[in-house]
């Protein structure tokens, strides 16, 4: 090369061509490489994401077909709850009748239960020789245990239903409680059911996945509901099995004080006929001494005339007798005439005697009969004050007949619908 000619190169190394190719070949291989690599990556990520977004998709689909699920199962239950509810607010109202019902009832038995007492003393004011412990007395004791053992009943009763009432409303508490809450889940649910991820209120919540509110197993979830619902169930039954128990043993009772009062009644009206029947014969008995008593006065005053008029008849045998003593000499002697006469002084004696020990003895009779009537008039007038007695009680006993067990106005009407007469008795023309 000429020195006029001026070449000018970097001052590097230069590679030799063999170097050259070797490093277009290895670029060549690197390319491939790399090439082959974003390739299976793209590939990859494309793989990836198409499962990942399919996997999104079917979690989205899954979950809200869980929250449907989740919904109908909450709606069921709540459903369930509040018809159980309903239940037991009906059983509440109806407890709650029965309770009146039966406080009513216990309010109304005082009055039976007082007058019992009262009839009872009533009839302790009979006099001495009609104080007895009759069928009537048995009767009015029995109704009154009776009355008074039901009261006590009714009481205890009407305590328990309290106490029904305060179980079944607590009840209410915790299923209206229970309730609100599937109401308020199930709204939750709701909104969340409809969320999508074009929903303006969406955020991130950190800490989400971290369960740090203490929730409860699904398992235990569900028996508590089961046992919500066994519970009401239970108190519902047994409610319902009380109210029933007392409304059956409220009309048995009160229509065993009704029979009971029947019983009684029939037998002071039996005490009363018996003790009419004994006034009757009493007044009979009092009748047939005052007659024999006027009879026997009678003869007593027959006897006492009979024994007057024999003192003439005496005075004039013993004065003949005496005269005839005044006979002279061999005249004075026991002739048949000084025997009859003797004999009839003796006999009239012997009459004066008799007549006086009959009179005695009729008068001793008389006297018997004015005691025996004056005990009889005694008798009478305790018959008559126990008659007295027996007929207040009845008529004390008066406001328990109510309705159809009201009197009639007279006895031959109760008497014909007693022993059901009306078809037999002719109409009237």
């Amino acid at each position: 090369m000429a020195k006029f000619v001026s070449t000018y190169e970097k001052p590097l190394s230069h590679i030799s061509l063999p170097d050259w190719y070797a490093k277009q070949w290895e670029l060549r291989q690197n390319a491939d490489v790399k090439r082959s690599e974003a390739c299976r990556l793209r590939n990859s990520s494309k793989t990836t994401r198409s499962e990942e977004n399919i996997t999104t998709k079917w979690d989205i689909y899954l979950n809200n077909a869980r929250l449907t699920d989740r919904l109908l199962e909450l709606s069921r239950w709540r459903d369930i709850l509040d018809d159980l509810l309903q239940k037991l607010l009906t059983e509440i109202h109806s407890l709650s009748d029965e309770k009146a019902n039966t406080q009513k009832d216990l309010e109304n038995i005082t009055h039976p239960l007082r007058i019992a007492s009262e009839c009872i003393s009533m009839r302790d004011r009979r006099r001495e020789t009609e104080l007895t412990y009759d069928e009537a007395d048995i009767e009015l004791k029995k109704e009154l245990r009776m009355i008074a053992n039901i009261y006590e009943e009714f009481t205890k009763r009407a305590q328990t239903a309290w106490e029904k009432l305060n179980c079944l409303e607590a009840l209410k508490f915790r299923l209206n409680l229970d309730i609100e809450d599937k109401n308020e889940t199930i709204r939750i649910d709701k909104d969340n059911l409809e969320l999508d991820h074009t929903s303006a209120n969406i955020s991130y919540k950190p800490g989400r996945l971290v369960d740090k509110t203490g929730s409860i197993t699904y398992e235990v979830w569900l028996d508590r509901c089961r046992c919500s619902k066994l519970s009401a169930e239970k108190e519902l039954s047994e409610s319902y099995n009380f109210r029933e128990a007392t409304r059956v043993m409220r009309e048995h009772a009160l229509n065993v004080i009704k029979a009971q009062q029947d019983a009684t009644d029939y037998t002071l009206r039996k005490r009363i006929y018996q003790t009419q029947k004994g006034r009757n014969e009493m007044e009979w008995q009092k009748l047939k001494v005052q007659k024999e008593m006027e009879m026997l006065g009678n003869e007593i005053t027959q006897l006492e005339a009979t024994l007057m008029s024999k003192i003439g008849v005496v005075k004039c045998v013993e004065t003949r007798l005496e005269n005839r003593i005044y006979r002279p000499g061999s005249e004075f002697c026991k002739d048949d005439v000084e025997l009859g006469l003797k004999k009839e002084a003796l006999q009239l004696k012997k009459t004066e005697e008799n007549l006086i020990k009959m009179i005695e003895h009729a008068k001793t009779n008389y006297n018997s009969l004015e005691s025996l009537l004056k005990r009889i008039d005694n008798n009478l007038e305790d018959k008559q004050h126990s008659l007295n007695t027996d007929v207040m009680c009845l008529d004390m006993r008066t406001p328990l007949k109510t309705g159809d067990r009201a009197r009639l106005p007279n006895e031959t009407d109760r008497n014909i619908v007693l022993t059901h007469m009306e078809k037999e008795i002719p109409l009237e023309s």
